[in-house]
């Protein structure tokens, strides 16, 4: 009797099924499980991590786990130098008489402070905190309106992203959870990966704000693509593998 044929759709439920109960499968494993070649092991693996359904590794593939993030005043205290240093080199871009998106967070805080000497700059933001930053200098700030969460000290919704639609900006400045080479830049709360991604739709260029310790993790809600950012800036360079899917989605690392 043959081997009943399984579609790729089912066969990749199955493996994803395995992944979530063995917590590590390896490509040959699979390919014997399912009477296939290797190669085709591989793309369903592929497609499953471009889904951000789990995390394709050497040989084969893991269950993901999912980045979270602390509450913000947590977050305020860790990596104090490396958002200094991320801001320092936002500085270098931004020009007197630009309009910028800010989204909220502890680097786009840390970004905001440094912008706060441009002469003539616009900033759009759902941050309180980055409005109190630049609200008193030489910046005029719109602080978009919608449902206040009160431990980022942001607003968020369908009001925030209706007004946000009102803007066309030169950057949106984006600072995200995580950053994965396949499933692009993530963000661990849904309100706020969804105020990104409109920040971005209404920017002529994005830039993303992000520590190297993101680098390789992925979170719940997708903000954009790698080949949808135009500028990344960090600490550090990344590794081999990271820097060559940046290369390929032409993405400029500062």
């Amino acid at each position: 009797m043959g081997v009943r044929a399984v579609k790729p759709g089912d066969r990749q439920a199955e493996i994803l099924a395995c992944v979530e109960r063995d917590g590590e499968v390896s490509v040959p494993e699979l390919a014997e499980r399912f009477r296939v070649s290797a190669e085709t092991i591989r793309r369903d693996l592929a497609q499953l991590a471009a889904t951000g359904a789990l995390q394709k590794v050497h040989g084969g593939a893991r269950r993901l786990r999912l980045q979270a993030e602390g509450s913000f005043e947590e977050r305020m205290s860790e990596q104090s130098a490396e958002k200094a240093l991320i801001a320092r080199k936002l500085r270098g871009l931004i020009s007197p008489g630009d309009t910028v998106f800010i989204d909220t967070g502890t680097t786009t805080l840390a970004c905001a402070k440094a912008l706060a000497d441009v002469q003539r700059l616009t900033v759009i933001t759902n941050s309180l905190h980055i409005a109190r930053v630049l609200g008193g200098g030489q910046a005029r700030v719109y602080l978009l309106g919608g449902i206040f969460a009160p431990d980022n000290g942001e607003t968020v919704g369908p009001m925030a992203l209706e007004q946000i639609a009102q803007f066309q900006a030169d950057y949106a400045v984006i600072g995200v959870a995580a950053l994965d080479a396949e499933a692009g830049a993530m963000d661990a709360d849904f309100d706020e990966a969804a105020v990104a991604r409109a920040m971005c739709a209404r920017a002529s260029r994005t830039i993303v704000v992000a520590g190297s310790a993101k680098f390789g993790k992925r979170a719940l809600h997708r903000v954009c693509r790698l080949e949808e950012i135009d500028t990344l800036i960090s600490d550090r360079a990344p590794g081999d593998a990271f820097q060559a899917a940046l290369d390929r989605a032409r993405v400029k690392l500062i």
